[in-house]
C-alpha cells in the first residue's frame, strides 16, 4: 500500500510542473513568505474516491458510476483489512486502522459524505446496507508535501512581521489614498472554485483520508472520523446548512457555499462580500495592529467571531492580512478548527500579458496549534468579471429553517407542527453532541491521551 501511495505521488509531482503558474502568484522577487510555486498542480488529476458524473450536461441527466469497485466489491489487486469503517462496530477501537487507505475504502472525504446521495447519486444501497459502500482508488492522493506550508514560520504573527519587514525594505508599506488605491480590484469576481483549472485540495475530492488525519492533532484526528463515520456509515450528518446554524470561517473555502465575489477597496478597509450558504463578510483593517493582551490577537473585544477580525497593508499593489479572533466549528467533509486557528492571506493582481488586470490570486496560510500538526496552504484564484456596474447586484442571504434535528436526525417540519426539541450548545460541539448520544450505542469514546498519533 505504502509503495503504490508513494508511486502515485511522483506520478502527480512529474505531472504537475508545467502547470505550476497557473497557481503561484507571480511576485516579481524572491519573497520570505508569500509566491512560493505548489509542490503540485491539482487540476487536470482525477479524483480519489468514488462517485458519480452526469452523462451530459442536461439537467436531470443519467449519472456514470466512477471507481475502483462498487455494491461492496474489493477493488482489484486490494486486500481489504478485517474491518473498516463501513464494518466496524466501534470506529474509536479502530485507531490504529486510521492511518491505511482501505480503512476508508480509499475514498476520499467528499466521497464518504456523499455516499448517501449529498451531491451526487446515492452510493450506497438501502436493502444491502452500509457494507454496500464503494471502494475509491487506492493508488490516487494528493501528497502531504503539496498541503503544508512552504515557509518556516510556526505563528502566524511571526509570518506577519516578516512580510512587513521585507516591505519596509522594499519601501513600504504603501499607504494609499483615494487617488492612488487599486481601484481595479473593486467588482464582481467568479466563484473561486468553478473557475477553470482553480482546482485546490480543501475541496476534499483528491485527498485520502489519512493524509488529512497526518496533518491533524490526535484530539482532531479522532472529531474527523467521527464525522466521517457518520456520513458515510450510520447516515446521520449534521451539515451547518440544514439547521440555519453557522457557517464558520473555514466555509469561504468550500467549493458550494459561495458563488461570486464582491470586492470593494478604499484606503482604510478592503471588503470581500460573498454568499449563498450564508453571507461571509471579510473586512479588511488597513493600518491597524492587534490587541495583543487577549487569547489571541484580537481588534475588538475578548471574544471570538465567526470570520474573525482581519488588519492588513500594502505592498505595493499587493494586500497583506492577519486574521486572529476565530470561532472554532467544522466545515463539512473538512476537519474542524479551533478557536486559535489564524490566517496569513495575501491577495496580488494577476495580469495578462498585456499588463491588464484579471483577477487576484489568493494565497493562505493556517496556523492552528490546537488543531495543526503544522501550518497548511491554500492557493487559488479571483477571476474578475465585471465593475459593479454590471451584473446582478449582491444578494443578501436569509436563512429560514424548515429542518431540525430531532433525537438526532435531521428531520423536516412542517408549518404549524409542534415538535419537541433539545436546544443545542452552539459552543460545544452540537453535532457531536447529538452523535454521542443518539448514534454511539455501545462504543467507547477514548480520552484525549489515548489518541494515537501518526508521527
Amino acid at each position: 500500500m505504502r509503495s503504490l501511495c508513494k508511486a502515485a505521488v511522483a506520478a502527480l509531482v512529474i505531472a504537475a510542473v508545467p502547470a505550476l503558474a497557473q497557481q503561484a502568484a507571480q511576485t516579481g522577487f524572491r519573497s520570505v513568505g508569500r509566491g512560493a510555486p505548489l509542490l503540485v498542480d491539482l487540476n487536470g488529476l482525477p479524483p480519489t474516491g468514488a462517485t458519480t458524473r452526469p452523462d451530459t450536461t442536461a439537467r436531470g441527466a443519467p449519472r456514470t458510476f466512477v471507481g475502483a469497485a462498487r455494491d461492496g466489491a474489493v477493488p482489484s489487486g486490494i486486500q481489504p483489512l478485517p474491518v473498516d469503517l463501513f464494518t466496524t462496530r466501534d470506529f474509536y477501537k479502530d485507531r490504529e486502522l486510521w492511518k491505511d487507505p482501505r480503512y476508508f475504502r480509499c475514498n476520499s472525504p467528499t466521497a464518504l459524505e456523499e455516499m448517501y446521495g449529498a451531491g451526487t447519486a446515492k452510493l450506497i444501497h438501502d436493502d444491502k446496507g452500509r457494507t454496500s459502500a464503494p471502494g475509491g482508488y487506492c493508488d490516487r492522493d494528493y501528497p502531504r508535501a503539496a498541503i503544508v506550508s512552504p515557509y518556516p514560520f510556526k505563528t502566524a504573527q511571526a509570518h506577519y512581521e516578516a512580510l512587513m519587514e521585507e516591505t519596509e525594505k522594499r519601501g513600504g508599506p504603501t499607504k494609499h489614498t483615494y487617488a492612488t488605491v487599486p481601484g481595479e480590484w473593486s467588482g464582481r469576481y467568479q466563484h473561486p472554485g468553478f473557475t477553470a483549472g482553480n482546482q485546490y485540495w480543501y475541496r476534499m475530492r483528491h485527498n485520502q483520508v489519512p493524509t488529512i488525519l497526518s496533518l491533524l492533532t490526535p484530539e482532531y484526528q479522532k472529531r474527523m472520523v467521527q464525522e466521517a463515520y457518520h456520513q458515510a456509515a450510520s447516515n446521520t450528518p449534521h451539515w451547518q446548512s440544514q439547521y440555519c446554524w453557522p457557517e464558520g470561517f473555514m466555509r469561504r473555502w468550500h467549493e458550494f457555499a459561495v458563488w461570486e465575489h464582491y470586492i470593494m477597496v478604499t484606503p482604510d478597509m478592503v471588503q470581500i462580500l460573498a454568499g449563498v450558504a450564508r453571507n461571509f463578510i471579510t473586512n479588511i483593517n488597513v493600518g491597524r495592529t492587534f490587541n495583543m493582551t487577549g487569547n489571541v490577537p484580537r481588534l475588538g473585544q475578548d471574544v471570538p467571531r465567526w470570520y474573525g477580525e482581519t488588519i492588513g497593508f500594502w505592498d505595493k499593489d499587493a494586500l497583506i492580512t492577519w486574521t486572529s479572533n476565530i470561532q472554532g466549528w467544522k466545515v463539512h467533509a473538512a476537519y474542524e478548527h479551533s478557536n486559535k486557528l489564524q490566517t496569513i492571506e495575501i491577495y496580488t493582481p494577476n495580469r495578462d500579458a498585456s499588463g491588464k488586470f484579471t483577477g487576484l490570486n489568493h494565497e493562505a496560510i493556517f496556523y492552528d496549534p490546537e488543531a495543526l500538526v503544522e501550518p497548511v496552504r491554500i492557493v487559488r484564484n479571483y477571476v474578475k468579471l465585471s465593475g459593479f456596474d454590471a451584473g446582478d447586484p449582491y444578494v443578501f442571504i436569509e436563512c429560514v429553517p424548515t429542518i431540525y434535528p430531532i433525537k438526532g436526525k435531521a428531520s423536516p417540519v412542517s408549518p404549524g407542527q409542534t415538535i419537541e426539541y433539545e436546544i443545542p450548545d452552539m459552543y460545544g460541539r452540537p453535532w457531536a453532541q447529538m452523535w454521542e448520544k443518539y448514534s454511539e450505542e455501545g462504543m467507547v469514546r477514548p480520552s484525549e491521551a489515548d489518541i494515537f498519533s501518526f508521527d
